[in-house]
């Protein structure tokens, strides 16, 4: 049986030194290529004007932007000291010019309507407050034909799954971090359930190793 789901914050982590364990996590998912960069790809997001929700420190956007040329992005983050951090990082990418960086709140958004060519957002979902809103927020901001995906952790991945990467979290101290943010993700058929009562219609969902994620157009 699959435990209830337990919300975490929808503040964003805030603190300095816990963005700095944060982006020292992020770096090493980065380096192991679990970022679902590919997922993003392959859903068909390659090119255009893109937004980011939920960027953190930055590098699931920045190696987005490595893989794909054509690209530019704007990232929305709701916590102002991660944004700094991503900006660092940008430009140690050497990406400055191609990534900018606002704070706000996905559930508002301060763009104007149809002004992205393609969204994708990984590992924040489990902390939307309101993912309905977030979600009529998205096909509000993207273009007609636009292409969204929304990637995040998947809380009844199989034990042995979970153990596995628990163990390879890095550093240590974010591993109490890593599983409220599995109790606080969805299932595919919750998340269908979401999308169903939000202004999307065309999108699709499915399972990954660890993940789940959940795609489509406007």
């Amino acid at each position: 049986m699959i435990k209830a789901r337990i919300p975490e914050t929808d503040e964003g982590i805030q603190e300095q030194l816990a963005v700095g364990i944060f982006d020292s996590f992020a770096r090493h998912m980065r380096d192991k290529g679990w970022n679902n960069v590919d997922t993003f790809t392959g859903a068909g997001i390659t090119a255009g004007n893109v937004l980011e929700i939920g960027p953190g420190p930055g590098y699931v956007g920045l190696e987005w932007l490595k893989k794909c040329p054509e690209g530019t992005l704007t990232a929305i983050e709701i916590s102002p000291e991660m944004i700094r951090t991503a900006r660092r990082n940008a430009d140690e990418y050497g990406f400055t010019a191609r990534a900018a960086y606002t704070e706000g709140n996905c559930m508002d958004m301060p763009f104007a309507d149809r002004t992205f060519d393609a969204v994708f957002s990984n590992g924040s979902l489990h902390e939307w407050e309101n993912p309905v809103r977030t979600f009529n927020e998205i096909a509000r901001v993207l273009k007609k034909g636009g292409s969204f995906c929304i990637a995040d952790l998947r809380r009844d991945i199989p034990f042995t799954v979970r153990q596995l990467l628990y163990h390879s979290a890095q550093p240590a101290q974010i591993r109490p971090g890593f599983l409220s943010s599995l109790y606080a993700s969805y299932t595919v058929p919750e998340l269908l359930d979401i999308a169903a009562k939000s202004s999307l219609t065309e999108y699709s969902a499915g399972r990954t190793f660890s993940g789940l994620f959940l795609k489509g157009s406007v």
